[in-house]
């Protein structure tokens, strides 16, 4: 197990480094001013405000399953709207990130990229209580826990933290950040890692899949992750995720991803 996620890992820095969208801890891919200003006001016709599903702290919203995009890391950002842009991600979520990213230019999404890099809202996490009370489906954190910091080796799902951080933080601008995610976003994203796990590269490749199947993940990694997690496994983990803070005891530094 452990050489199987050295491995991967390994792949995965050789894959990020020849990705366009890396960029150094010191750079800004963007301008910031414009980017916050078509995060909180829109483009024209066709791109409305970001802030109106992702709320403008960037915090996200579980009723519409929007994502967090707080803390979350720039380079990781602008490669989800340019494969928006490209088709290579559908937006079955909102339905709407595929036009909206069309309708920007490469360096409007670096600008709205560099812009979210910037949002530091606290880490808050989805209210499971409210989730069961309006009759989702919640895992147990504590389960969950056990797969984020440990994996499950008796069925091929390597920690989580192995790639994503302590409590899914982020690896500088390696890995995006998972911690603190909203829940229905981050159940629905694995689930779509699995439906992906089944669509052949093939079908990939001539743009055949299941609008609720995700394929842009580096090398396949996340698929080859999701596909041995089981219902329960993947509900566990996104409660764990989404409740996760941070820091660990002792050490009350946050993250900056700068």
């Amino acid at each position: 197990m452990k050489r199987m996620i050295s491995t991967m890992g390994a792949f995965a820095l050789l894959a990020w480094f020849a990705a366009p969208t890396a960029a150094s801890a010191e750079e800004t891919i963007g301008n910031v001013d414009n980017g916050r200003l078509i995060f909180q006001n829109g483009k024209g016709d066709n791109v409305p405000a970001c802030q109106g599903c992702h709320g403008i702290d960037g915090n996200g919203n579980d009723e519409v399953g929007s994502p967090r995009l707080s803390y979350q890391v720039d380079t990781y950002i602008l490669k989800q709207l340019t494969d928006f842009s490209e088709g290579k991600r559908t937006d079955f979520t909102m339905y709407q990130m595929n036009d909206i990213a069309k309708a920007l230019t490469e360096q409007e999404r670096k600008d709205v990229a560099a812009y979210v890099h910037t949002l530091k809202s606290p880490y808050i996490g989805s209210n499971l209580d409210q989730l069961r009370r309006d009759g989702a489906t919640v895992g147990n954190p504590h389960d969950g826990k056990m797969i984020a910091e440990y994996g499950a080796p008796d069925h091929g799902i390597p920690a989580c933290k192995s790639c994503h951080g302590y409590h899914g933080r982020s690896a500088g601008r390696m890995y995006p950040a998972i911690g603190g995610q909203n829940y229905v976003y981050l159940k629905s994203q694995l689930e779509a890692f699995r439906n992906g796990a089944n669509t052949s590269e093939a079908d990939i490749a001539a743009g055949n899949r299941e609008d609720n199947a995700r394929v842009n993940d580096y090398m396949a990694q996340m698929r080859n992750v999701a596909k041995n997690m089981s219902d329960e496994d993947i509900a566990n983990v996104a409660a764990f995720l989404t409740l996760a803070k941070p820091n660990s005891p002792g050490n009350p530094r946050t993250p900056s991803h700068q």
